[in-house]
């Protein structure tokens, strides 16, 4: 790493760098020598022992350990310190709000459930999210202020414009155009907020299948049908925040849908959510369909059909596979992306089956042919790209050890 001769600070911003390189390499390795550190950042051995001395005073780093059944004298080995900082996360749903609170290191250490059902709909937004955020901080033996940032994911997307919540009228509660404000005067810590399909994406990028990829596509079908659009390494949200509200979709096989955000419906989700899948499962003939939730029928039908062999069930998956590609193809079409990534419970539950279904659709009604993969990041993926939204942001500033 070079820098500008003579120029003030120079010195300092060069052993922050590598600094920062050294932390990133054992947050991704784990436990690691200093010959180790010193061959992986091209430091030579002095100058990796200093930052490692450097690194350990400041208390991001700990020694633990040494290594053992190799050849010549253990080496000390060292890790990042998980206690250096602590980032939280929330995954907001009508029916409850998840939160968890992880280390620096991404390991979570707290987890609490608030359910809110319809009956607690006069409990303020507010006092829901300090409960349920109190809950994870109890629960990973920690207090409010060892949490450096919170990310917040909600179905919708805050308008940045207006600040209100649109796209998102089932959620209730959370449309006052003062919210925002009064979360930040009730929480300790910088908050940030992001539509939940959005952070999703977030966690196949950076744990999953979307792993290495700077344009792709996530289709998100659960209690809802959305998408996530990341080009050239960046949600792209839109002006209102609302890219990727692909229910709305007009697409052919259904009528059009007038004002879809007061349906809260639109055409692709009427072809290709959760809820179409009971419908045509019975318009096949298929019995014992299951009651309850859309987004659980659903799933169990798909997971059935991909591992069955008649024809109702083959016939199912295959339908659904086209209606699918259908609202698919409009994308690929306008975005030319080099991945699309099919996650939530009822288009995993399709597996590879409804994965290849869908792969050889979309290469007879779209152009291009972007590669087809199901999502990797299967438990409480909205949580996750929550935390580590909030962990990016938390890293940034924990191993800033230029200031």
């Amino acid at each position: 790493m070079a820098g500008t001769a003579g120029t003030p600070g120079t010195p300092r911003v060069l052993r922050a760098m590598n600094d920062r390189a050294a932390l990133d390499l054992l947050l991704e390795h784990g436990r690691l020598s200093r010959t180790r550190i010193g061959k992986l950042t091209g430091l030579s051995k002095p100058t990796a022992s200093q930052l490692l001395a450097r690194l350990e005073a400041a208390g991001l780093v700990l020694a633990t350990g040494t290594t053992e059944g190799r050849p010549g004298p253990n080496a000390q080995l060292y890790e990042v310190n998980p206690a250096a900082g602590h980032a939280a996360g929330l995954d907001v749903t009508p029916e409850r709000i998840l939160a968890a609170v992880a280390d620096i290191t991404g390991r979570t250490v707290g987890r609490f459930e608030l359910p809110t059902p319809g009956r607690r709909t006069g409990t303020p937004v507010v006092q829901q999210v300090t409960d349920a955020l109190d809950g994870a901080v109890k629960a990973a033996g920690l207090a409010r202020d060892d949490v450096h940032r919170l990310v917040i994911g909600t179905p919708g997307a805050f308008d940045p414009t207006t600040g209100r919540l649109r796209y998102a009228s089932h959620l209730p509660g959370w449309h006052s155009p003062t919210l925002l404000d009064e979360l930040a005067a009730a929480l300790p810590m910088p908050f940030e907020y992001e539509n939940d399909v959005n952070l999703v994406a977030l966690a196949e990028q950076r744990l999953g299948a979307a792993r290495g990829h700077a344009d792709f596509v996530l289709l998100w079908n659960q209690e809802g049908l959305g998408a996530a659009l990341v080009l050239g390494g960046r949600l792209h949200r839109g002006w209102t925040g609302g890219a990727g509200e692909v229910g709305f979709l007009p697409v052919p096989g259904t009528p059009l849908v007038r004002q879809v955000t007061k349906a809260n419906s639109g055409g692709y989700q009427e072809l290709a959510g959760a809820q179409a899948v009971p419908r045509l499962a019975r318009e096949l003939g298929i019995e014992d369909i299951p009651e309850g939730p859309y987004a659980e029928a659903a799933a169990h039908l798909l997971a059935r059909a991909a591992q069955s062999d008649d024809d109702a069930h083959r016939r199912l998956l295959e339908t659904y596979a086209t209606r699918l590609a259908t609202g698919l193809a409009s994308l690929v079409s306008v975005l030319d992306p080099e991945l699309l990534v099919l996650s939530g419970a009822v288009l995993a539950s399709g597996g590879e089956a409804l994965r290849a279904l869908v792969q050889a659709e979309l290469e007879e009604l779209a152009a291009s042919r972007p590669r087809l993969v199901v999502g990797d990041v299967r438990e409480h993926p909205v949580l996750r790209g929550a935390l580590e939204s909030a962990l990016a942001t938390t890293r940034d500033e924990v191993f800033d050890t230029s200031r």
